[in-house]
């Protein structure tokens, strides 16, 4: 394949007029997963329920006071169908497990107890995920097995869901309102992370308040056509790591910055009002 200058990559990339583009590369069909709609959400998630361990939610039941330290996304199951009369979108039905660590004051002055909790929030979009009708088979599926083109909603696409860290906003205790379980079966792996099955609340119940950044889009496999101008081969070696702790210390910038906190001034630019550009 023919080589191109950097910088006439770069002049066809932002088609410039006099730019040497056709001469230098060529158009290739190349097999993508291809964004057909996606959507972006900010949720603030209010007084969502624990869930404990029978171990774990004995010490809550002794609990003086609670206060929130983490929370993490543990996992998300994600079930995709298609809307009926409304040809091409699909709902996306996502369950949201998150593992909630808490600190547990058992005593008024003692140190705090830690103590994971699980909990569990459903959400819903409607996307447009265009429509297939066709089966696929490879290479890679063998014959006689089972192939996901033969379930009887053929040629889904693929949802993906992307969760930013969830922010830990307060958490609170109460006398137990009845004991409820989740309202969805809480998988295997979820309960191997707590090291236990769950349990229905008996004694006292914490609700949690999370924020959470999520996007959500829709794609298919699709063949497009793409310049190309070259293959990807690296242009720098690979650096081998020493095992001289010191040598490999002796490459580390000095952390000017967490010596020296910023300004207001270079948060903002240029500006000295002390407001923040929206």
């Amino acid at each position: 394949m023919a080589d191109i200058s950097l910088e006439n990559k770069n002049c066809c990339e932002e088609n410039h007029d006099g730019c040497d583009c056709g001469k230098h590369g060529e158009t290739v069909c190349i097999d993508a997963s291809r964004v057909y709609d996606s959507c972006g959400d900010k949720d603030c998630l209010s007084d969502l329920r624990l869930y404990f361990t029978e171990a774990n939610q004995g010490i809550i039941n002794t609990a003086v006071n609670i206060r929130i330290r983490d929370v993490d996304v543990a996992d998300v199951c994600i079930n995709l169908e298609p809307v009926p009369f409304h040809r091409g979108f699909y709902t996306v039905d996502m369950t949201f497990f998150y593992e909630v660590c808490l600190d547990v004051f058992v005593n008024p002055g003692a140190m705090p107890t830690p103590v994971s909790g699980l909990a569990v929030f459903n959400k819903k979009v409607i996307l447009y995920g265009s429509e297939g009708n066709v089966k696929t088979f490879t290479s890679t599926s063998k014959c006689g097995e089972e192939n996901l083109s033969d379930v009887p909603c053929k040629n889904l696409p693929k949802a993906t869901v992307q969760v930013a860290k969830p922010i830990a906003l307060s958490a609170k205790i109460k006398e137990n309102c009845g004991g409820c379980m989740p309202n969805c079966r809480v998988p295997s792996c979820i309960c191997q992370r707590f090291g236990g099955e769950f349990m229905a609340p008996a004694g006292r119940a914490v609700y949690v308040t999370i924020g959470m950044f999520t996007v959500v889009h829709i794609e298919r496999n699709v063949q497009i056509l793409v310049p190309s101008y070259d293959f990807c081969i690296p242009e720098k070696e690979c650096v081998s790591t020493s095992d001289n702790p010191c040598e490999v210390f002796s490459k580390i910038d000095f952390p000017t910055d967490e010596f020296f906190p910023p300004k207001v001034t270079d948060l903002n630019g240029d500006e000295g009002c002390g407001c923040r550009r929206m």
